[in-house]
């Protein structure tokens, strides 16, 4: 059969039929091809680690570890967490840095080109184009994330987890995909994202970072459309498991401003300090997330003055944001749950770019692209994981992991793998064994990578292949070596021919395992639907856009 020719393995052809693993949970023909090859060694490490989950959990009074997850927006590689990379950048991100010496840092974390298709991958262990979920999206789209789809918060809340989400979610604004009707107990969260929160303002006008929004911008005698720009959005909203979500921090006719987007930023700070507190008293375990809407930031007219050389507003909010990210880690020493609290803190893809450089003061310094690109600068972000009942400190991993391997880790340290579904394709791959036995245990050499709905790279081992144009054959597709061509800007295509029929295969795999399991679609509903303090112009907003949905 053509995949046991790869390695010569019959085994593994054998086992491609079901595309399901040992655990019962389905995965990706890729990773089966893979696990076959270490099917054993792995089955006995996994009964080692076991045994290690149940000593630190007999040390911490029979308590499964707390989680809290920190996802930081648009930031590239080398940005924070390396202090001599500050150093050249004009930056400083001192807590970030100390967080990465106390625990594993990822050299090899992948994630998706864009804020949606992350944070979806993130929350359901599958390649967004799965979901449905496959692009960011700005102001009204009546679409998010389908409540079909089975969340990490789900997963561990089953399991007796307490959930909370604090910042941005971005996977929807219809009342399904909202956080509080995906598993979490209690959410604070914007209904759209940044281009709605920090350029869609006066100041963000002012700033040069945006045009033609502001009344104030531009005078146009022969407009006719007075509701061709979006208007009437629901900022913030807060809400519980099983209730309706409430928007806070605005009044009718009252218009967003940077001040506002401001204060929203300290709120967000302010709540997950004080969910810390409110469930480290519980008997739970907890899950807390927290996405900070900044380092984005492009209004310049709010400071008196910048405090880092570099000078960009995104850098100045990042070393705000490390500050804060320094608050919440003392307040896990001070309410005494630090050494049982697994926190992970990582960017979710690479830089905004696209022309705001010079604002921003944001590069994307060692793999080239950023933000919405297959490159590695879009999708190679650090990633830092601090449990000091069980990570060793100061220690680097170069084994390659994605996002959506988050899922299916954050579910066996909660000892809720039973609840992750096994009627879909579930991508993440358990990393359990790279966090607690280090460098050189984890379990991908591969990652798909996509732009919306189409498959733009393979990654395998150290080799990356961007895939042939349509009509170009296969042997033409560019194959760049990463550890000698980080920026691929040097296509090894006469001198990788070898690698070309082994992408293929990496390609058949993937697509078995589609056509067995089809893409499911996303959710679609009523924009704002499950908000019970809607302003007027909001309500205004919903009905110009249903009339044509």
């Amino acid at each position: 059969m053509r995949f046991a020719r790869l390695l010569g393995l019959t085994v593994i052809a054998l086992s491609m039929g079901t595309f399901a693993c040992a655990s019962g949970i389905v995965h990706d023909g890729e990773y089966n091809f893979v696990k076959a090859q270490y099917s054993d060694a792995w089955a006995e490490q996994d009964k080692q680690i076991d045994t290690k989950l149940t000593e630190i959990r007999e040390k911490n009074g029979g308590k499964r570890p707390n989680i809290l997850y920190i996802l930081i927006d648009d930031v590239g590689f080398g940005e924070f967490g390396i202090p001599e990379l500050n150093y050249v950048r004009g930056t400083q991100t001192p807590r970030i840095n100390k967080l990465a010496d106390e625990g594993l840092s990822f050299m090899r974390m992948y994630t998706e080109p864009s804020c949606t298709p992350t944070r979806t991958a993130m929350m359901t262990g599958r390649h967004p184009v799965r979901t449905g979920l496959k692009e960011v999206k700005v102001a009204l789209v009546g679409e998010g994330l389908s409540k079909g789809e089975v969340t990490i918060a789900e997963v561990l809340s089953k399991a007796g987890y307490a959930t909370a989400h604090i910042g941005k979610w971005h996977m929807g604004d219809i009342k399904e995909s909202y956080p509080h009707n995906q598993g979490f107990d209690f959410a604070a969260f914007p209904l759209n994202q940044q281009v709605q929160l920090s350029l869609m303002t006066e100041d963000a006008e002012q700033s040069n970072a945006m045009t033609g929004y502001a009344k104030s911008s531009y005078t146009d005698p022969f407009a006719l459309d007075k509701k061709f720009k979006p208007f009437g959005l629901v900022t913030g909203v807060e809400a519980y498991k099983g209730k309706d979500a409430h928007e806070v921090g605005m009044e009718a006719g009252e218009q967003w401003t940077q001040e506002k987007y401001n204060e929203m930023n300290q709120r967000y700070q302010t709540q997950t300090l004080e969910q810390l507190r409110t469930l480290a008293k519980q008997e739970k375990p907890f899950f807390l997330q927290y996405w900070p809407l900044i380092p984005l930031n492009f209004a310049r007219n709010d400071r008196e003055q910048f405090l880092m050389q570099n000078g960009g507003t995104m850098v100045e909010s990042m070393n705000q944001l490390d500050g804060w990210v320094g608050e919440i880690l003392d307040e896990l020493d001070t309410l005494g749950i630090a050494d049982n609290t697994l926190v992970v803190l990582m960017s979710d893809n690479g830089p905004f770019l696209m022309g705001y450089q010079k604002i921003t003061g944001m590069s994307d310094m060692i793999y080239r692209g950023g933000k919405t690109d297959h490159l590695e600068g879009g999708v190679r972000v650090n990633a830092f994981a601090r449990w000091p009942a069980a990570i060793k400190p100061d220690t680097l991993a170069g084994d390659m992991i994605h996002v959506c391997d988050l899922y299916t880790t954050f579910a066996r340290l909660g000892d809720a793998t039973k609840y992750i579904p096994t009627d879909r394709i579930i991508d993440g791959i358990d990393q359990t064994a790279l966090l607690i036995e280090g460098e050189g245990n984890g379990r991908r050499d591969y990652v798909y990578i996509y732009e919306g709905v189409v498959l733009r790279s393979i990654v395998k081992q150290k080799f990356k292949m961007h895939m042939p144009a349509p009509g170009l054959p296969g042997a033409a597709a560019p194959v760049f070596d990463l550890a000698r061509d980080p920026r691929e800007m040097t296509p090894l295509i006469e001198a990788a021919l070898w690698s070309g029929a082994s992408f293929q295969d990496m390609l058949q795999r993937h697509m078995m395992g589609i056509k067995k399991y089809p893409h499911a679609k996303g959710g679609k509903d009523k924009p704002y639907e499950g908000i019970d303090n809607l302003r007027p112009e909001s309500l205004d907003a919903v009905e110009t856009f249903m009339s044509w949905h």
